[in-house]
This record gives structure tokens, C-alpha cells and sequence, in this order.
């Protein structure tokens, strides 16, 4: 007799150890839904996206539904480990920018390690660095900053305030010189403003403790399950296969009870714009945060993180 999806179901429930109730939340049903399984009065098999959610809370491979699937074979990839998660991607320079342009080939939303985005930087100024000068990563690079500046390009980008006030007016390791930090600013404004399509944040990574949230290039994908990061040796790529990581992270930043304290999107466009003014007048990082406590309600998330700094 073969050995059916329901029968399967009831098994996977009864090796969780699970109250009816979390498992019926799991798979997206109410309890009398699961009761009604479990017991048996109704045999129609679950529907597929049942099955999925089971696969995604529990790691199980989607071959433990097929029919040809037998009871020893079942019971054995219960027992196997979870499909792998984390992927390494090395090919160098030039294979992570073909990998982050093909993933982002739609839309990003990525939480930068430092201002502003390789975007914007390789639009206005030389590759700084000695390494990816060949003509191919060149090009690549052109393809990457023309298709964040085109208007119709979904882009989310969130940014530290300290890795904003470090950009605009420390000295130590900053690649930009101060008209080319104006000249960065002024492309966002162009990019950003009067555009639906883009949205610009600064959250505060001291006051609730997001210490190495900011310290790499974090790029989420949540209709995809995905998330990657570049590491931080010879240009590799961690890419992890996690849905539910995925949406606790990407819920982190797009729910208002969730989201670390930062600047509306509205207001972001006038902090680039008040620093971009302060940098033409030569004005100083007290100056600046002086007219941002005057002009905006983020007088407190500035001045914490001068405070930090200090």
C-alpha cells in the first residue's frame, strides 16, 4: 500500500513534538483543519502550499512528497541533515559583480557597510582601489551605476548616520575629495528625488545595539528567500537560503515596531541636500548637525552618534 502525503503529514507531526496548535500555525491551517488530518475523518490530501510551509520550517527536501517516495526512504531524509543553506560564491572581482547583477537584476534593498553606495562612488569618481581595473569590470561597474540611476530601478538603500558624518567630514580613510563628496550627494538628489521608485534611510546603529548589522554589504531578497553578503576577503560572497532569516530581517527593517531608529525618506533627501550645502560653504560636522537639530526631529540620533565618537 502506498505510502500517502496525509500519512506523511501525520508522521512529520508526530516526530515534532509540537502542540496542535503551533503546528497548525506552522502550516498555515487552524486546528480543526490539523484535527481533522490527524484523526483521519478527512483524507483529501494537504494542499502543495501545506507541504512548502512544512519544507521551509522543518529544512526537509521536497522529494519526501513524491509518491515514488517510499516509507524507508522518507523516514531516512526525516533524519538526514537539512539542505544546505549557505552557498560561497569565489570568482573574484569580477564574478561577485556579475553575481550581485544578476541577483539584483530588479530590485535591491541593501543595508550598506559604509556611505555611499559603489554605485554612486564609481559614477563620479576612479576606481580607488589596485585591484578589478580591467576593462570587464569596468564595464560592469558602468552597467551597475546606470541601472541604479534609472528611474524605474526599485532601490532601497539603508545607511548608518556614521557612516553618513564619517563620508561628509572625516578625514581618516575617506576616498573622497570634497568636491567629489558634493558631486556624490548631488547624483543621489538626481537619483532620489521625485521618485517612488527609490527610498533613502539613516538609522542609528548605537542606540539598539545593531553593532555589524552596518559592518557589511547586506543585500535581501525576500521573494526569493535570499540574502547575501560580501565578505571581507578576496571578494567572496556568502549567500544564504534561509526564508525565514530572510523575512526576520527584512521585517527588522520595514516594520515600524521592528525597525532600528532612523530618518523617514522624506527628511533622508533633506540631510543630503543640508550636507551638501555644508560642505560648499565649509562648514564643519557641528555646523551641520546644528542646522539638522533646528530642521528636523533627528537631533537626538546626530548627536548620540557625535557623543559615540567622541
Amino acid at each position: 500500500m502506498a505510502f500517502t502525503t496525509l500519512e506523511k503529514l501525520i508522521t512529520i507531526y508526530q516526530n515534532s513534538g509540537l502542540s496542535v496548535s503551533k503546528f497548525a500555525q506552522i502550516i498555515g491551517k487552524d486546528r480543526r483543519t490539523l484535527t481533522s488530518w490527524i484523526d483521519r475523518s478527512v483524507t483529501k490530501a494537504p494542499q502543495a502550499e501545506v507541504l512548502n510551509a512544512i519544507n521551509t520550517f522543518f529544512r526537509y527536501p521536497s522529494r519526501i512528497w513524491e509518491q515514488d517516495c517510499d516509507e524507508d526512504e522518507f523516514a531516512s531524509l526525516l533524519k538526514a541533515l537539512p539542505q544546505s543553506e549557505i552557498i560561497i560564491i569565489d570568482k573574484g572581482y569580477e564574478g561577485g559583480l556579475e553575481y550581485i547583477l544578476e541577483k539584483e537584476s530588479k530590485r535591491r534593498f541593501v543595508i550598506h557597510p559604509r556611505f555611499p553606495s559603489p554605485a554612486y562612488r564609481d559614477k563620479v569618481v576612479t576606481f580607488p582601489y589596485k585591484f578589478g581595473n580591467s576593462s570587464h569590470a569596468e564595464i560592469l561597474r558602468k552597467v551597475r551605476y546606470e541601472r541604479m540611476l534609472e528611474h524605474s530601478f526599485e532601490s532601497v538603500e539603508w545607511y548608518s548616520i556614521e557612516s553618513l558624518l564619517r563620508f561628509g567630514f572625516c578625514p581618516i580613510g575617506n576616498l573622497f575629495t570634497p568636491n567629489e563628496r558634493i558631486s556624490v550627494l548631488e547624483l543621489m538628489l538626481q537619483s532620489l528625488e521625485d521618485n517612488y521608485n527609490k527610498s533613502l534611510y539613516f538609522f542609528d546603529s548605537y542606540s539598539a545595539k545593531l553593532f555589524g548589522i552596518d559592518s557589511a554589504y547586506l543585500s535581501l531578497l525576500p521573494d526569493d528567500g535570499l540574502m547575501f553578503l560580501k565578505m571581507p576577503i578576496d571578494s567572496m560572497i556568502l549567500e544564504i537560503n534561509n526564508t525565514a532569516l530572510v523575512q526576520r530581517i527584512h521585517k527588522h527593517f520595514t516594520s515600524p515596531s521592528h525597525a532600528p531608529k532612523h530618518t523617514q525618506s522624506q527628511h533622508s533627501l533633506h540631510i543630503v541636500r543640508t550636507l551638501i550645502d555644508t560642505l560648499k560653504s565649509r562648514g564643519d560636522l557641528l555646523s551641520f548637525c546644528e542646522i539638522i537639530a533646528a530642521s528636523t526631529p533627528y537631533s537626538t540620533l546626530f548627536s548620540n552618534n557625535i557623543q559615540q565618537a567622541r
